[in-house]
């Protein structure tokens, strides 16, 4: 089989899919010819992949140089779906298996391959646990799209790493190669406390906003007086670090509180949240693609903080599929409270999909909006 050939199979589902988004992109195509030399070497079981997006890494590795045994992690559920139905279909699912960030990933690990992501602090947390757990001569290949790039991430790197080199750009991509694994300290997760909710919040690594509050999640705090005091079941949809979610326990003390989010990194860092404020037995966390594991027509209330970006693509397609979850879970005049930029105007987008929507609340930057799902 052609790499090329595997490569133009490949597809995002389950991840939205459109014309200006793509399953393989030239840095899969860099990291892969970068680590070329590594991966014609290595045993079965010493290949490590972390953030592959939709199996361009894991299946080209196994198709072009033979690499058996790989172990993989990857912080989207999504993602882990896209690769599974991709493998699947290529009949390669023998060929990985996936794991969470952790030793059972990374021991004995030879050879990393890694699609940078855009946040430093997720960087850090990956970086440590590889130094701490893979094996003393590990070589990690990390790779991302020019424009994502920075010199922090040398810098990154090179407080696990004795030794960190760049790679010529090729296809606007380039590739970081760290050698001299330094174990340390971890410095995720991380704690803080946020004295205005009197709330301690906990983040990994890749949870969005890290251990802060975010300024649409606190505009959207300001209405939870108004949410319905009768629910009995209350979805956080996209959950994060759980501060709504952890803010919903406390604002309706008999419903039950169901955190999810596709993110590992935001479902352990919800769950942690909420066992550091004594929640642990009020919230359930929740790893899925949209709520799309919770029955339908079985949620009082949803409350949302969509993104309105796909990786590194402006595209409104990841909030629309928090809208179409909403709807679906959503009970007959249950209500969705959502956050989101002005601009953005997702108002005609939540009536129709979601019911009747009317906005709740705006500031300059923020527009806070109830829909209610229609009967």
């Amino acid at each position: 089989m052609l790499i090329d050939e595997l490569y133009d199979r490949l597809r995002r589902f389950p991840d939205v899919e459109a014309p200006n988004l793509f399953a393989v992109d030239g840095a899969d195509r860099l990291l892969l010819d970068e680590a070329a030399p590594a991966l014609e070497a290595a045993s079965p079981g010493t290949v490590v992949v972390v953030d592959d997006q939709y199996g361009a890494l894991t299946l080209g590795a196994a198709v072009r140089y033979g690499a058996e045994e790989i172990r993989v992690h990857q912080d989207s559920v999504v993602a882990e779906r896209a690769l599974a139905a991709n493998a699947e279909r290529e009949d390669l699912t023998r060929r990985y298996r996936s794991c969470a960030l952790d030793e059972d990933l990374l021991a004995g690990a030879e050879v990393v391959l890694l699609r940078l992501p855009r946040s430093l602090s997720a960087l850090t947390e990956i970086a440590e646990t590889v130094a701490r757990y893979a094996d003393p001569g590990v070589v990690v290949f990390a790779g991302g799209r020019d424009k994502h790039i920075s010199h922090a991430m040398n810098d990154i790197l090179g407080a696990s790493f004795a030794e960190v080199r760049a790679s010529r750009g090729r296809q606007k991509s380039r590739v970081l190669t760290a050698r001299g694994a330094r174990p340390g300290a971890a410095s995720y997760p991380v704690r803080e406390h946020l004295p205005d909710l009197d709330l301690t919040v906990v983040a990994h690594g890749a949870a969005f906003a890290g251990p802060r509050l975010d300024i649409g999640t606190r505009f959207l705090l300001e209405h939870f007086p108004r949410i319905d005091a009768n629910a009995r079941v209350a979805v956080d949809l996209g959950c994060g670090t759980g501060i709504l979610a952890a803010m919903l326990a406390r604002q309706l003390p008999d419903a039950r509180v169901i955190a999810t989010d596709q993110s590992a990194a935001a479902v352990a860092s919800a769950a942690a949240t909420a066992a550091a404020n004594g929640l642990s037995g009020r919230i359930d966390t929740l790893r899925d693609d949209a709520a799309d594991s919770i029955d339908a027509a079985s949620v009082d209330v949803v409350v949302c903080n969509p993104p309105f970006h796909i990786g590194a693509a402006v595209h409104t397609g990841a909030a629309r599929k928090m809208f179409d979850a909403a709807a679906r879970i959503l009970r007959p005049g249950g209500q969705m409270w959502t956050v989101y930029n002005r601009h953005l105007d997702y108002r005609p987008a939540l009536s129709g999909i979601v019911g009747s929507t009317r906005i709740e609340g705006r500031n300059r930057k923020f527009t806070v909006t109830r829909s209610v799902r229609s009967r």
